[in-house]
């Protein structure tokens, strides 16, 4: 069968496939939005290292230890590097304006996290300042701070002001890794606490562990927390990526709603395309009776709709796949608080693709077996 012949019917009705075509752009794009929201929210999940353990107060986050476990974790078989550290939780002037922001042992995490990208010399100046802080590249970009800026902070968990210098900005390895962050040097902080709140003092909120081997996380994990049985603050060790996951977990009906309207969005363009499919059959039943007479079979007939279906689904998935990119970086822009990490994978696009395929495919299910079907006498009875 032609494809000129296939393109041309394709667009006989201007109008009506034009508006198809847009209605599959929208539902595609939007369709893609909606996975890579899903890939956001699961972001932290894939950027975790197998390599990495992260130990926390077995009742919850918000719990400290006291920084003395550090030397305990470190002599546990199997532990190669431990660093430290303590959510601060402060803001940027304004409520409005919050982001990650941590307090840790420097060299030691910036060891851990080898995806976190800082010149050298940078590097050297963030180590030697106790009162500076190194920033990721979107978040230095948000508030367009350059190196030796003076950044404040408000505390909110530790309150009072806070200052510190702009010594870094660091770039990701990868592009799951996390450009929003502050991070400044824990001791900095202990120093504040030990003269305002010195109960709070020399506490830890959770401990970076890693390991030689991938394989040694189970025994580590148990090692470490049964080393701290019993004492007034037990622990809680588990994968970073578990880690991760448990914060995901907490919102997981969010992201299932999301998922279901995704697929929602799909279902109901099928219908409108299946609903061009069938009116188009319908107006050339006299047309495929006629190719049936000069011997056609039902395969050619088919293959003329099937194609029809497809040429108009995969333009307007294209159309929205082209789409996706610009919206997206957009849209994230536009919620750089909320998703630091919001980029359009590969598998959202294969799922646009087959989306589209099924689409196609489906919506000319049933107008090819009713063509296909039809009487020659009774097709050719049809005006129109």
């Amino acid at each position: 069968m032609s494809i000129k012949l296939i393109a041309k019917n394709a667009f006989r009705h201007k109008l009506r496939t034009m508006l198809t075509i847009a209605g599959i752009t929208i539902a595609i794009l939007a369709f893609g939005l909606l996975r890579t929201v899903v890939g956001a929210w699961y972001a932290g999940v894939d950027a975790s290292s197998a390599s990495r353990l992260v130990t926390r107060n077995a009742i919850s986050l918000i719990f400290t230890m006291p920084i003395s476990y550090k030397e305990k974790i470190r002599q546990i078989s199997g532990v190669k590097l431990v660093s430290y550290g303590r959510w601060f939780g402060g803001v940027y002037i304004e409520h409005k304006n919050f982001f990650p922001n941590f307090a840790v042992e420097a060299k030691s995490y910036l060891d851990l996290y080898p995806e976190f990208v800082l010149d050298d010399n940078e590097k050297a100046e963030f180590l030697r300042d106790r009162k500076s802080c190194i920033v990721g590249r979107k978040l230095a970009n948000r508030f367009g701070w350059k190196i030796g800026d003076t950044i404040p902070l408000k505390g909110i968990i530790f309150p009072g002001d806070y200052e510190f210098v702009l010594k870094g900005v660091y770039q990701g390895r990868d592009k799951s890794t996390d450009e929003t962050q502050l991070i400044f040097h824990w001791d900095y902080l202990n120093e504040r606490l030990k003269k305002d709140m010195p109960l709070r003092a020399d506490q830890a909120g959770f401990y970076m562990i890693s390991i030689d081997n991938p394989d040694l996380a189970p025994s580590v994990s148990e090692a470490v927390d049964r080393t701290f049985k019993n004492s007034l603050a037990e622990t809680l060790t588990e994968t970073e990526k578990a880690f991760q996951m448990s914060f995901v977990s907490m919102t997981e009906a969010i992201v299932m709603a999301i998922r279901t309207v995704s697929y929602v969005v799909i279902f109901i363009i099928m219908a409108v395309m299946a609903n061009t499919m069938a009116m188009t059959v319908r107006e050339r039943l006299g047309e495929y009776a006629v190719f049936k007479t000069l011997g056609f079979g039902g395969r050619h007939i088919a293959v003329m709709i099937l194609g029809e279906s497809l040429v108009i689904s995969l333009v307007g998935t294209v159309a929205g796949i082209g789409l996706t990119f610009p919206v997206a970086k957009v849209f994230g822009n536009a919620l750089d608080n909320f998703f630091p990490i919001f980029n359009v994978s590969a598998e959202t696009i294969y799922m646009d693709i087959a989306a589209g395929l099924l689409v196609g495919l489906s919506a000319a299910a049933l107008p090819v077996l009713r063509a296909v079907r039809v009487p020659i006498a009774e097709g050719l009875r049809r005006i129109g």
